[in-house]
């Protein structure tokens, strides 16, 4: 892309590298999702769970490279509101702009929430206080923008993965797994874990910002994208795997690093704690970013650097979380799952109409594109997958469905 064709967008080039973007896919995905994936499969077990990861893994992978072919098809950079409203009309804008906000609160109100319990866990502080602190470094980062969160994220997720490699070595070399615990299955469970899973894997609206921040290499674009979800495939079943395997399915807790850390004793607690912040701030980093930059261009800013407008777009951002996090509104957890089961379902369906209606309609000849993994039976079996998911997930929650088949 060059960047003549970036001048009437509000979104502003800042080159990243190549891992930078990997690392930014990574640190969204390994979030709250990692922590309660062991606990949320431990009654259909871990074969069950890899089998959905590698599924929704491959399909939301596919989905995402569809989002990647649109953003090289249209000369200015957009996020995916903005996508939306250039092919499928304001209509489709606002329901996408609702998907990503609805699906971000959710996501940064557990990380405000979380972090505050695992500092005060540490030192004995309150949680609210945990929170705060927590926040600084999570708006600073947010603040000085994509160059500077590619390469904090870089950095925080060589971290968490030495850490989660010590701590699975341990296990390994330690307690030991036992092999009994991974081999269990019960199918019958396996429709929840689906759910659970393709929720975890969700990253569709990072792709807007890794296309801007490659725009100087736009054919690494995909090989990003591929990259950084199988990593965040291994990792998500690494962790339960050692979880699992150490403590078995009657044991392991709802935040899994709790009783792998007390399996392994005092020392992994602290690096355990450590590593599920880590996991915290990455994705509060790339959603709250993806988010901003989605204010932005939604609401037609004049440019993402003006300060007033910036402040507006991160006080959105940071405030709402803080306030849901330390005020008791009644009902408002099961409101916001329910919210993000109706954003998976966005994300099944609109990039597809996206991908169709860029074809006819494109800006500019795409460096790469999706070739045959565009087939409509993948992308029937997109919608299939993401829209059964998402009624899956709200249905058992208005308690009309069994919690298992």
């Amino acid at each position: 892309m060059n960047e003549s064709n970036q001048q009437n967008s509000a979104l502003k080039i800042q080159k990243i590298s190549f891992w930078d973007a990997v690392s930014i896919l990574v640190g969204t995905g390994i979030g709250a999702g990692i922590m309660s994936l062991a606990y949320g499969a431990k009654d259909a077990g871990f074969p069950v769970l890899v089998f959905w990861i590698v599924v929704a893994g491959l399909f939301t992978t596919i989905s995402m490279l569809y989002i990647a072919e649109v953003t090289l098809r249209t000369k200015t950079p957009h996020q995916l509101s903005g996508l939306a409203y250039k092919y499928v009309g304001p209509i489709g804008s606002w329901i996408m702009f609702a998907a990503v906000f609805v699906n971000s609160l959710g996501a940064l109100t557990a990380y405000t929430t979380g972090s505050g319990d695992v500092l005060a866990s540490l030192f004995g502080i309150p949680k609210i206080i945990g929170s705060l602190l927590f926040f600084i470094p999570a708006i600073l980062v947010i603040w000085f923008g994509l160059k500077i969160l590619g390469a904090a994220e870089k950095i925080i997720t060589i971290a968490m993965l030495f850490m989660v490699l010590l701590l699975i070595l341990a296990t390994f070399f330690g307690p030991k797994i036992q092999m009994a615990y991974l081999s269990f299955f019960n199918i019958s469970h396996a429709i929840p874990v689906f759910s659970l899973v393709i929720f975890t894997f969700i990253a569709q609206y990072t792709v807007p910002e890794l296309a801007r921040g490659l725009h100087h290499d736009a054919k690494k674009l995909p090989l990003a994208i591929i990259v950084g979800m199988g990593l965040t495939a291994l990792l998500i079943i690494l962790v339960p795997m050692a979880a699992l395997g150490l403590t078995g399915p009657e044991h392991v807790t709802e935040v899994v690093t709790i009783a792998w850390a007390d399996a392994l004793g005092q020392w992994a607690f602290f690096i355990a704690n450590i590593f599920t912040l880590c996991a915290f701030m990455t994705s509060f980093w790339a959603i709250g970013g993806t988010l901003l930059t989605n204010i932005i261009d939604k609401f037609k800013f004049p440019s993402e650097w003006d300060l007033k407008y910036r402040l507006i777009s991160l006080s959105i951002v940071t405030i709402p979380p803080f306030i849901v996090a330390y005020t008791d509104v009644i009902g408002f957890v099961e409101v916001l799952s329910i919210t993000g089961s109706f954003a998976g379902a966005v994300m099944g369906i609109l990039p597809i109409m996206m991908l169709r209606k860029a074809r006819k309609n494109s800006e500019r000849e795409p460096e790469w594109s999706c070739g045959w993994i565009a087939h409509p039976l993948i992308q029937y079996t997109i919608i299939v997958l993401f829209v059964g998911a998402a009624t899956y997930t709200m249905l058992d929650l208005l308690h009309i469905l069994p919690s298992h088949w």
